[in-house]
C-alpha cells in the first residue's frame, strides 16, 4: 500500500492523530485524511443498507482525495457497521482496515500481559459504558455481537 486513506469525524481527522502514528512508522506512504461528519448520525438514526446511506457514503467516498489510495481506514467506532457498504463501494478492490479489529488484538495482547484476559469457557457478558443512549443504538450493538448487550449510560467530566 502507498496511499492510504483515512476517514473519521471532524474530530478525529482534525487531530491528526492516524497520520502521525502511521507517519512513524510507514513514512514512505501517504496518508490523505477526510471528515466524514454525517456518517454517525446516519449510523445513529439506522440509515443502513438504504439509498440514503448509500448516497452518503458515496458522496463521500467520491471526493478527489481519497483517489487513488490503496487503503481505507474507517477511523471511527461507529464504522465498522457500514464496512461492507464502503467495500462494495470500491468494488472490493481496496484495502478497508477495520480499526476496531486492530483494537480489539491490541486490547486483548495487553489484557493477557497482564493476566487479566478471561479465559472462561462460558458465554461473554456484552455490558458497555455509553456516552449516549437510544434504543436503536441498543438494537445495533445486538446485531454486532448477535447477542444481548448491556448499555449503562454514563456522564463523562
Amino acid at each position: 500500500m502507498k496511499k492510504i486513506g483515512v476517514i473519521g469525524t471532524k474530530g478525529t481527522i482534525k487531530s491528526n492523530t492516524y497520520t502521525t502514528k502511521i507517519n512513524a512508522i510507514a513514512p514512505d506512504k501517504e496518508i490523505v485524511s477526510l471528515a466524514t461528519p454525517m456518517l454517525v448520525p446516519m449510523i445513529e438514526e439506522g440509515f443502513i443498507y438504504d439509498n440514503i446511506s448509500n448516497a452518503i457514503i458515496k458522496e463521500y467516498l467520491s471526493d478527489e482525495t481519497l483517489q487513488g489510495i490503496d487503503g481505507l481506514i474507517p477511523a471511527c467506532t461507529h464504522y465498522p457497521i457500514i464496512k461492507n457498504q464502503i467495500r462494495k463501494f470500491y468494488n472490493f478492490k481496496t484495502n478497508i482496515i477495520d480499526s476496531s479489529v486492530v483494537v480489539a488484538q491490541k486490547l486483548k495482547e495487553i489484557l493477557s500481559e497482564n493476566n487479566l484476559l478471561n479465559t472462561s469457557e462460558t458465554s461473554p457478558k456484552h455490558e458497555f459504558y455509553v456516552s449516549d443512549y437510544t434504543d436503536f443504538f441498543k438494537t445495533l450493538a445486538e446485531m454486532f455481537f448477535d447477542d444481548e448487550v448491556n448499555l449503562q449510560k454514563m456522564y463523562l467530566q
